[in-house]
């Protein structure tokens, strides 16, 4: 970059000694307001009409949201409309709470009033800009100035709200010092503290104060100690509810959210998936999930995370990134090798272990629990492993591949994604299974078979395999006789120039369930002559005949292999 740097005036941090937010964790959720209707919507190319913000007030609701900022109604008259549809049509639950924002202006406050009438619980949320710069460059205002604007509101609206408290109307306020963070922290304080004595606030009616970070110009932690700075040094602490408003300009507003809670904030407002003015508001779903993995409860329900972006999607007109945490089209999804061999060897564990916890390495939650257990975790490409490969072929088809079969079926996996230079489906991964294993009919091809079985007295089992094979274009009959099925015809083959071949492993299991299931086997075979071992997969409804199939598998693919 050009030397440009040095125009910028660095943040300078607030001093605090004895700092505490360190060794807090959040344990609880915060009080959450949404603010998609209002900020989320000012930020929109197109702003959402009425029918798509009733829609997604009400997907709002739905999620457990409690506190809902529904517009700006002394703006224009569409803010207007949409408070009084809200309240004339009956939209808002008792349980939930609206909020209208306003300037610190008397007619606009006035406005806003008129707006509410008939609502049965409002915030009310009034501010002006108190940070150095714009006091300098906007108002042309000292302190005193700036602080009488916002006391004015204050008795303003304090007066006006008696008639519509002793009406029923469950009526609270709120004050934002816009621009907090570029405003000196003992400024802040005075002025804050002004506003809840001018509001009358007390431990039992409290007052929200919202600190927000209108344009982020400092590290989180420089913020935390503000805000706890600012909490130490208020004198009617316990009069107010701290609240925070995070934008996104850093790239740290889920951070500075976390950790203002952490410094004594009690609330935050936020909006789904960050949309906001410039880079954003903090992101909703991001910072309560974040809770949902340390074991908190958010007290928002995001199991339907997919139907919620949908949602999102079509009323905004803004699309959710593909990496965006929790909701993004690939944020459980593995390319990397390593990544699907311990995902896979994760998910292995779980099953085997009957573990009540999520361990599973990569997936910091588990899909399922935001409605998305049934996307593909693990997806192939140039860049996959030995693990994506047999991850697919369980999860996708049912095959529990043995362990030390992963290497040689990924090998064949990797060899297709080097030739194609993309992504292949799950089922180009079963078809090239198929191909590989189940499919593999030449130079040996059983024909026909019969079994005898008899068990002696002390009740060991023999039996007699009789069978017609086909070797290219010759046909010819075997027999053979052992223990089971599979050492009756393993030694009814040996003599047809099989002999090299020994047998090393076998597993099995059922890949579909019911009187008509199908079962799986996999047999591993050593070929004397070279060394080398080969795998054979044969599928069958007759258990018996499964491994047989297994055994030709593995001697067409290491006769192939010869070739």
């Amino acid at each position: 970059m050009k030397p440009g740097f040095e125009k910028y005036i660095p943040f300078q941090p607030q001093k605090i000694v004895g700092r505490t937010w360190p060794d807090k964790v959040i344990s609880k959720a915060p009080v959450w307001c949404s603010v998609d209707l209002r900020d989320g919507n000012q930020a929109l190319v197109d702003p959402m009409n009425l029918d798509e913000k009733l829609e997604y007030f009400h997907t709002l609701v739905d999620i457990g949201v409690k506190e809902i900022e529904i517009g700006f109604p002394s703006a224009s008259e569409t803010e207007y409309e949409i408070c009084r549809e809200l309240i004339e049509g009956g939209h808002i639950p008792d349980d939930v709470t609206i909020q209208v924002l306003v300037q610190a202006r008397e007619h606009l406050i006035k406005k806003t009033f008129e707006a509410i009438r008939g609502a049965k619980n409002v915030i009310l949320h009034f501010y002006n800009s108190t940070s150095t710069l714009q006091r300098k460059v906007v108002f042309h205002m000292d302190c005193d100035g700036i602080t009488k604007i916002a006391t004015d509101a204050a008795d303003l609206i304090y007066e006006m709200s008696r008639p519509a408290i002793e009406s029923g109307m469950n009526l609270r306020f709120e004050y934002s010092p816009e621009s907090f963070m570029g405003t000196e922290m003992d400024y802040a304080v005075e002025i804050c503290q002004a506003v809840l004595e001018h509001l009358h606030a007390t431990p039992e009616e409290k007052v929200i104060l919202n600190l927000p970070t209108t344009v982020e110009n400092c590290m989180p932690n420089q913020f935390a100690d503000m805000l706890e700075y600012f909490c130490k040094k208020l004198p009617s602490r316990g009069c107010a509810v701290i609240s925070l408003h995070p934008h996104n300009d850093r790239g740290c507003g889920v951070a500075t959210a976390e950790m203002g809670l952490l410094a004594g904030a009690d609330r935050v407002e936020a909006t789904l998936f960050g949309n906001g003015e410039r880079t954003g508001n903090v992101d909703m779903v991001t910072l309560a999930m974040n809770m949902y993995t340390q074991g908190v409860d958010p007290q928002l329900d995001f199991s339907g995370i997919n139907k919620i972006k949908e949602m999102y999607e079509r009323c905004t007109k803004m699309p959710v990134g593909d990496r965006q945490p929790y909701a993004g089209k690939l944020v459980f999804t593995a390319f990397s090798g390593s990544h699907q061999d311990a995902i896979n060897k994760g998910t292995q564990y779980m099953k085997e272990s009957g573990t009540e916890y999520w361990e599973i390495p990569y997936l910091p939650i588990d899909p399922a629990d935001v409605g998305r257990e049934y996307e593909p975790i693990i997806r192939i490409n140039s860049q996959s492993g030995k693990g994506g490969a047999a991850y697919i072929m369980e999860h996708d088809f049912g095959f529990d591949l043995p362990k030390a079969m992963h290497p040689e079926f990924g090998s064949v996996v990797q060899r297709e994604t080097d030739k194609v230079g993309r992504e292949i489906t799950p089922q180009r991964v079963y078809e090239l299974f198929r191909e590989e294993y189940l499919n593999v009919d030449s130079p040996y091809r059983m024909l026909k078979h019969t079994f005898a079985e008899s068990t002696d007295r002390e009740g060991h089992s023999h039996v007699t395999f009789w069978g017609t094979l086909r070797h290219t274009d010759t046909v010819f009959q075997v027999s053979g006789e052992g223990n089971g099925p599979i050492d009756a015809f393993f030694n009814a083959i040996k003599d047809e120039k099989m002999s090299h071949f020994t047998f090393l492993d076998y597993k099995s299991h059922a890949i579909t369930d019911g009187s008509d299931s199908q079962g799986v086997a996999y047999i591993l075979l050593q070929d004397q002559r070279s060394g080398k071992k080969f795998y054979g997969v044969g599928v069958s409804h007759n258990i018996n005949l499964a491994p047989l199939r297994a055994i030709l598998s593995a001697i067409n693919r290491a006769k192939q292999a010869e070739e």
